[in-house]
């Protein structure tokens, strides 16, 4: 029998898809593995490593409603970086006088080319590896391992962070800083006037984190773009690389995690926007009913996901819950996988 998604499986896949696009825990790694470890229908009907299952037409889906909601999310500052975008091409072919070459004058303008410039290695990867990577690799226990060392890749993040003890007082400013983005604590003020001070502040707090982002440099812009490429392994987080790259380079948590949510957005809907064809093709037959609903449920749980990520950073929270559940799912689900 063709296999088929029921609206249960959409359901289900939908929102924990559009959750563990954001947490550093590997959505196409849950992906693999819940219909596994469910067993029986759901492994037939969600085998993403099988190349003509309409569970692909599904993924298409998914991820560009989870990319639709973290632009959504962060609306103001993609008409920042956009606007930093297009001034920045106006200097092109308008230099500023007395220059002699061109550079992004302002901090949206490298922050936008620094987007792009990290984009370009996952892209290039993606389109050249994805489906040898997808058929290859995703498979349950090869996944679960997968998952484990991702888990690991997250505690040697928190390992290097606690090293680095002479950033703490750059930390705890960066901290109190990052603490209102995203809105409210008990004292946030409900009146209009209020709520507009408010996002203007979350804006100039914003503005104060890409500063910061577009000191690490153009090389360092570029190679935390190519750490994405681990993620086309399943069970391997794109934010989580992410992350752990930046704090490698010395960059606070929250500052990580920002860089990571706006690169990831642009990758994530490219990505789905390439395999459109999926979706409007023979795959996506029978399956466009389950398809909507499963986006919108991913939507909705990307969007609760990644306001709760800012808080939860911003908190100077660390990964290493995170991390200690890719090690423990990750291991366990191989050995349960390995002996069933």
């Amino acid at each position: 029998m063709y296999p088929h998604i029921t609206y249960p499986e959409a359901i289900v896949v939908g929102l924990i898809q559009g959750i563990t696009e954001l947490f550093p825990i590997s959505s196409l790694g849950h992906n693999v593995l819940i219909p596994a470890l469910v067993g029986g229908r759901w492994a037939v009907d969600l085998n993403v490593s099988e190349p003509e299952s309409p569970y692909l037409a599904f993924i298409v889906g998914m991820h560009v409603a989870t990319a639709l909601a973290m632009i959504a999310y962060f609306w103001r500052d993609w008409l920042r970086i956009i606007r930093g975008f297009f001034g920045s091409v106006g200097h092109v072919v308008s230099p500023a006088p007395g220059t002699r070459r061109w550079q992004p004058q302002t901090v949206e303008q490298r922050l936008a080319w620094m987007i792009i410039l990290a984009t370009v290695p996952v892209g290039l990867a993606g389109v050249a590896l994805e489906h040898d990577f997808r058929v290859y690799f995703s498979k349950p226990v090869l996944t679960a391992s997968f998952l484990a060392v991702n888990g690991l890749i997250l505690f040697a993040g928190e390992a290097v962070r606690r090293r680095r003890a002479g950033l703490d007082a750059q930390q705890s400013v960066a901290d109190r800083q990052m603490a209102a983005v995203g809105g409210g604590g008990p004292g946030t003020p409900r009146h209009a006037a209020g709520q507009r001070a408010l996002k203007q502040r979350e804006a100039g707090l914003a503005a104060q984190a890409d500063r910061r982002l577009t000191q690490v440099g153009w090389l360092s812009a570029f190679g935390l773009g190519a750490a994405q490429i681990l993620a086309l392994l399943p069970g391997i987080s794109r934010d989580g690389v992410v992350m752990v790259s930046g704090m490698f380079r010395g960059l606070s948590r929250q500052d990580a995690a920002r860089f990571s949510f706006l690169l990831s957005a642009p990758v994530i809907l490219a990505a789905g926007v390439l395999k459109v064809p999926d979706l409007t093709g023979p795959l996506g037959d029978g399956v466009r009913g389950q398809v909507l609903v499963g986006s919108l449920l991913s939507f909705a749980g990307a969007y609760l996901a990644l306001r709760f990520l800012v808080r939860y950073f911003a908190q100077n929270r660390t990964l290493t819950p995170f991390a200690s559940y890719c090690l423990v799912v990750g291991v366990g689900s191989a050995i349960y996988l390995g002996i069933t």
